[in-house]
C-alpha cells in the first residue's frame, strides 16, 4: 500500500466498497433466477400450472420453450466458464 492509496482511501474506500456490494448483489441475482435449480423450479410450477388448468397448452408451451432456451444458455455459459476458467479475471482487467 503506497502512501498515495493511503491518502486517497476514505475516497475511494467507499467506492471500492460499493463495487464490490454490487457485484455481490448480482452474483446472488443470478445464483436465484439463473441456476439451472431456479430453472427447473420453474418448469415445475409451470407444469403444475397447466396441470392444473390453469394456463393454456400454447402457453405452456412457449413458456417451456423459453425455460429450455434459458436452461441451455445458462449450462453453455458453465461449459464456456469450466473450459476457460481466467475469463472472468481477463474481463475485469
Amino acid at each position: 500500500m503506497s502512501l498515495l492509496d493511503i491518502l486517497a482511501f476514505p475516497v475511494t474506500g467507499p467506492i471500492n466498497f460499493v463495487t464490490w456490494m454490487a457485484e455481490k448483489i448480482a452474483e446472488q441475482i443470478d445464483n436465484q433466477y439463473y441456476s439451472e435449480e431456479a430453472i427447473r423450479r420453474q418448469l415445475m410450477d409451470l407444469e403444475l400450472k397447466f396441470d392444473l388448468g390453469e394456463i393454456s397448452e400454447d402457453e405452456y408451451m412457449a413458456a417451456e420453450d423459453m425455460m429450455l432456451a434459458l436452461m441451455k444458455q445458462v449450462r453453455e455459459l458453465k461449459a464456456a466458464a469450466m473450459a476457460d476458467p481466467d475469463a472472468d479475471d481477463e474481463e475485469d482487467a
